[in-house]
């Protein structure tokens, strides 16, 4: 924790140096400069010696970073939310297709302004690794992932060949469990310690003007017909949100879930089924707008769901897909509006 060690250090310093000035107070002015000079090169070889170099063990190996990072490379898109919530030194990062849920260059609507804020670049267009763009960068570290469709975990070893490098794995864990991953790695534990404890405390103060359905909500990705439908699981990354809101997330019976593997997010059931998934007393749609919502009202396949009875279906925003640390409060308020008291 870099900044708690530099006022840690500094308070032992200025408590030396006032002890050495009432004990020599009858000795010459050269003592006492002997002894500030002596005191701060102790307290930055002790700092220095705590800090760097580290060795951060990640998802392909160990890396070891010699200094703090001051130039940092992100091809993994959808880290790029959280690394500038830590404010981490962020030069360039990984860019998709522009779309609707992006800016022009293809980052992410939810930060794209705090990215241009902070002069980030794009690393590359389209998710395409451009090995020759990240040399240009001239970073001195690299995050990529092993998941998710920016991941470019094939192409680790010729990175790391060139650069400190270390992989992540985002699709596992929560952007706080992230952050603070991060946040070790880079010496940043205090910014993304702050990071986390500002979310909870936005979500915590949103709770307090919802009126929470006695019957819960299902949290799902409404896709229509012949097509798979995502319902969110009470473990993931949705589900904590809405359960920190004091809300309850209906799961879909597990004997629906068509998916190959278990996954703590989310099941995915049949449209056929998704009647009997999607119980709770509201809906909210993920990437989901109000059109959205108007076009699940009108299923017939799904009049009979008692989110369709109540008219309690909303469109949670088009930047709901993933949750960050900005599309997390856009969610948020998303859910207040819809639910406030």
């Amino acid at each position: 924790m870099r900044a708690l060690t530099k006022k840690f250090l500094t308070a032992i310093t200025t408590g030396s140096l006032a002890f050495t000035a009432v004990a020599c107070s009858n000795d010459d002015s050269s003592t006492t400069e002997s002894s500030t000079t002596s005191a701060s090169s102790s307290a930055s070889a002790e700092e220095n010696t705590v800090e760097w170099p580290r060795t951060i063990t990640h998802e392909l190996g160990e890396t070891v970073i010699e200094e703090k990072p001051e130039r940092i490379a992100n091809t993994a898109l959808s880290v790029t939310g959280t690394l500038l919530a830590i404010d981490a030194p962020l030069i360039a990062s990984a860019a998709t297709n522009p779309s609707e849920i992006t800016d022009d260059q293809g980052f992410f609507s939810q930060w794209s302004d705090e990215a241009e804020a902070a002069g980030v670049e794009v690393l590359y267009p389209g998710l395409q690794f451009d090995m020759e763009s990240l040399i240009a960068q001239d970073p001195d570290l690299v995050i990529i992932s092993i998941a998710g469709a920016d991941s470019v975990a094939d192409e680790y070893e010729q990175i790391s060949a060139q650069f400190p490098t270390i992989a992540v794995d985002y699709s596992k864990q929560s952007w706080q469990e992230l952050a603070t991953e991060l946040g070790e790695a880079l010496g940043l534990e205090e910014e993304a310690e702050a990071a986390v404890e500002e979310f909870d405390a936005y979500v915590a103060d949103a709770a307090t003007k919802i009126n929470a359905p006695a019957g819960g909500v299902s949290v799902i990705s409404y896709n229509g017909p012949g097509e798979t439908q995502g319902v969110a699981k009470k473990g993931g990354s949705h589900g904590e949100i809405f359960a920190n809101l004091g809300i309850d997330v209906v799961e879909a019976p597990a004997d629906l879930d068509t998916s190959a593997q278990a996954r703590q997010d989310f099941a995915f059931v049949t449209y056929e089924n998704l009647s009997q998934a999607a119980t709770g007393d509201a809906i909210f749609i993920l990437t989901g707008t109000d059109e959205n919502a108007e076009a699940l009202k009108t299923d017939a396949t799904l009049a009979n769901l008692p989110a369709v009875q109540n008219g309690e279906v909303y469109g949670l925003g088009e930047t709901s897909f993933r949750v960050d640390p900005y599309s997390g409060r856009l969610i948020v308020d998303t859910v207040v509006e819809a639910l406030g008291k």
